[in-house]
């Protein structure tokens, strides 16, 4: 067998790997550094995407999923007070507030997709993902 096909069936068995290890729940890891960089990876693929689609559509047009509305009222009425031009990270981090992101997110499953994908955030939506401007959140949130 010549190496070209040797590394190209490792590289497709680290993808079914890595591929089936996101779809695992969440808790079978606890804080596997492996597992949060693929997750952290996925999460930079979507947030290029929907970072492109954010700066090129208007968001008066912009449906991401058919449920938006009511993700954002469920999100408004579980975080009324939660700014989100300009998060704090404590308060997304804070023992309270991870309390009440599992069960919102839990709210969506069988109805989006990737409901409980790891997601970046932009801690100032007027700004660019940056390394300072971005911090990795999950339904657990960390």
């Amino acid at each position: 067998m010549d190496t070209t096909s040797e590394s190209e069936e490792l590289v497709s068995g680290e993808v079914v790997s890595v591929a089936h290890a996101l779809s695992l729940p969440a808790e079978s890891y606890g804080n596997d550094p492996d597992i949060e960089m693929a997750w952290a990876i996925r999460a930079m693929q979507h947030a290029e995407v929907y970072y492109k689609l954010i700066s090129s559509v208007d968001p008066q047009f912009l449906k991401l999923t058919k449920v938006d509305d009511q993700i954002y009222s469920e999100f408004r009425g579980n975080f009324e007070k939660l700014r989100v031009d300009v998060l704090d990270p404590e308060e997304l981090k804070s023992e309270s507030a991870k309390e009440k992101w599992r069960p919102f997110c839990l709210k969506f499953e069988g109805i989006v997709e990737d409901y409980n994908y790891g997601t970046l955030l932009r801690l100032d939506c007027s700004q660019g993902y940056t390394e300072e401007n971005t911090i990795f959140g999950s339904c657990s949130f960390p």
